[in-house]
């Protein structure tokens, strides 16, 4: 029987032609990213940019799409996101975290939502800036804050750190500090899927300064020809390391990559957890059924540098802040108040919750050994008696 191809979605209405995008600032004026330029993730509410494209905004549903049980679980896997990665921030600060540190603040609708949509066997797989896929997943905050601290009770044993997080219990395939080097992976993991015929799928989720890795134009036409059964996220919160999308490519519409390939491919205003939920669940439905790959864009903003070491001037405070006003975790909060899914007592008890396995995760960690000096022969090769030379 042949194939029938499925047409890839319509460019959004927030698309911004060249022609009549805002130009970049003149020279001799401070060279920022900003919102005057053309906007690389969604139009800041009240922006100019916003009034020009009609950008979608995060704002609270007339009616909720899903029942309050799951607005009730996006709000406490959020706010444990976020709670966790505020206090690792403050301990970076402490310096009890060393190395790398990339913290997801701002971004957590991009996990949350996807993990309602798709099933405890499915697979995922991601770039460094790892920690709360895993925590949404259902890690323990105490083994991935103990990674963080480099100690032997950590989900890596304390060998990964902070860019390295992995937990086979629930298919967290990694987080991988080559930029784009997870997405053949992610491929390979979904090739094995289909091939074992377990009806799973795998996510793979990267940065926006990954889609001009080569790997991934590799990665997708295989996808495509073999069907694999993948969804394959840009994570695309505007500015890659810490220069805009506009700087860095003449493709600003990152999901349009994926059309070249045929492939089916959306932008998703990733402000919005029930936008992702929904956008995840199609890509889900058509990989199940053997229609292979799907690439989400998900337009998203990150509060906060690219790493610790980034003081992050390359944006104005005004910009920050305009999107800090649609922040996920207050829309969603908004909604279960406004619905009357649960009382602000329920919510204070969750967050209070929260705080307490903040604070245990932090005291395990403390608490916990390093790795002794003969795990470093350990977890290297299948071989357990492999002739390491030592002297």
């Amino acid at each position: 029987m042949a194939e029938t191809k499925v047409k890839a979605a319509p460019k959004a209405s927030n698309s911004t032609n060249k022609s009549s995008a805002p130009k970049a600032a003149p020279k001799g004026k401070a060279a920022t990213d900003t919102v005057k330029q053309p906007d690389p993730v969604l139009p800041p509410a009240n922006s100019e940019a916003a009034a020009a494209t009609g950008a979608p905004k995060a704002t609270t549903p007339a009616q909720p799409e899903f029942p309050k049980e799951t607005y009730l679980q996006w709000y406490e896997q959020m706010q444990l996101m976020r709670k966790f990665e505020e206090k690792a921030g403050q301990l970076y600060g402490q310096q009890k975290i060393k190395g790398f540190c990339h913290l997801y603040i701002g971004q957590e609708a991009c996990v949350a939502g996807a993990v309602s949509a798709l099933t405890k066997d499915d697979k995922w797989i991601t770039a460094y800036r790892d920690h709360a896929h895993p925590l949404a997943l259902g890690t323990s905050p105490n083994a991935i804050m103990a990674e963080l601290f480099a100690k032997a009770t950590g989900c890596s044993k304390g060998k990964g750190g902070s860019m390295h997080i992995f937990d086979k219990e629930v298919n967290f395939i990694g987080g991988h500090g080559i930029v784009g080097g997870q997405v053949p992976l992610g491929a390979g993991i979904a090739f094995a899927e289909k091939y074992n015929k377990t009806g799973n799928l795998c996510i793979c989720y990267m940065g926006d300064g990954a889609v001009r890795q080569g790997a991934l134009h590799e990665a997708f036409n295989m996808a495509m020809l073999w069907k694999l059964p993948v969804i394959f996220v840009v994570e695309n919160n505007g500015y890659a390391m810490g220069t805009s999308v506009q700087r860095t490519s003449n493709v600003t519409e990152l999901y349009t990559l994926g059309e070249g390939y045929d492939m089916p491919s959306e932008p998703v205003n990733a402000m919005n957890v029930e936008d992702v939920h929904n956008a995840v669940a199609r890509a889900a439905e058509r990989a199940r059924a053997g229609e292979g790959p799907t690439f989400l864009e998900f337009k998203t903003y990150r509060y906060k540098g690219h790493s610790m070491s980034d003081p992050a001037k390359y944006r104005t405070k005004e910009e920050l802040e305009d999107y800090r006003s649609r922040d996920s975790i207050e829309a969603v909060r908004h909604t279960i108040l406004t619905h009357n899914m649960a009382t602000e007592e329920d919510l204070t008890a969750i967050d209070e919750k929260i705080k307490a396995q903040v604070q245990e995760s932090v005291e395990f960690a403390e608490s916990s050994p390093y790795p002794t000096a003969d795990e470093l022969y350990k977890d290297v090769y299948v071989q357990q008696d492999y002739p390491y030379i030592r002297d």
